[in-house]
């Protein structure tokens, strides 16, 4: 990898790594569709604004624009209201977790798109890590029953994050600059979350204490423009396989946050679990290498 990629991956880390909790903090009286609309209308505009600026055209044929929407809907509302949604179930933490899964949930999602068996080594290593997760939430769901609604959430949650990857990733080999993909997802986003607002009778309001637009601008400068930048340009340059290794290591770190800011009690059972999926997601990504 160059220089570069390695300072990218850096700022995948510290945008994932700390973005859970800061999720949490995003459905305190205001529902998760209109949080998103903020979220990623600020994101866009700041994403346009930069894009711009760089001197990358806008103007696009219909074709990718219809990619955009995918992108849009899968990668930059859907996905994420799923998990804003999960984060009234368990600990903020564990949301990073089941998103680690994407290069797991990737593998089988194309197996069963394309109708063929994925290597059994992958196949291996996507059980590993489905365990691992099971191993995690067992002691949540004794405790609070309804922490399986989490994982179901996340789950579907990181399958429309997944095909944002496969959209993304296409439009990037037509020769679409990431940073232009982005911006308009981004955009058309925000727009579908308003759409579902709207059909779901939710105010456009805003809660203006210090926790929700303190976390709503950590959300929308460092985990939306700068993170998705990083990561969607490390797909572009070295894969999505490689750039998956990122998944591996902050789930660590959001549940050390975690564990400071919302007591989250580590056990036998969820040291074990995590050692599973970063065991599973190790083994998917070399052998994919």
């Amino acid at each position: 990898m160059r220089p570069f990629d390695y300072l990218l991956y850096a700022g995948v880390l510290v945008g994932w790594s700390t973005s859970w909790y800061p999720l949490s903090l995003q459905v305190n009286g205001i529902a998760p569709e209109v949080s998103l609309v903020w979220r990623f209308l600020l994101a866009a505009l700041l994403m346009t604004g930069f894009t711009m600026s760089r001197g990358v055209g806008l103007k696009f044929p219909r074709r990718d624009h219809l990619s955009f929407m995918g992108m849009g809907i899968s990668l930059f509302s859907s996905n994420f209201c799923l998990f804003y949604y999960a984060s009234l179930f368990t600990a903020s933490g564990l949301l990073a977790v089941m998103f680690s899964m994407a290069s797991l949930i990737n593998v089988l999602m194309v197996a069963a798109l394309t109708k063929t068996a994925p290597p059994r080594l992958q196949l291996g290593a996507a059980l590993i890590g489905i365990l691992g997760v099971a191993v995690i939430f067992l002691p949540e769901i004794q405790v609070a029953g309804t922490a399986w609604i989490a994982a179901a959430l996340c789950t579907v949650g990181t399958l429309f994050f997944c095909t944002g990857n496969m959209i993304s990733a296409a439009t990037q080999r037509r020769g679409v600059p990431v940073l232009a993909s982005t911006s308009w997802g981004m955009f058309y986003g925000a727009c579908f979350m308003m759409l579902v607002a709207t059909l779901r009778g939710h105010e456009f309001t805003i809660d203006m204490s210090a926790s929700y637009i303190g976390s709503l601008l950590w959300l929308v400068v460092v985990s939306s423009v700068i993170t998705f930048g990083c990561y969607l340009s490390l797909v572009g340059s070295i894969g999505a396989s490689r750039a998956a290794y990122a998944t591996v290591v902050f789930p660590i770190f959001a549940l050390a946050i975690s564990t400071v800011l919302e007591g989250y009690s580590w056990s036998l059972l969820s040291v074990g679990g995590l050692a599973l999926v970063i065991a599973g997601n190790l083994m998917m990504i070399r052998s994919r290498n």
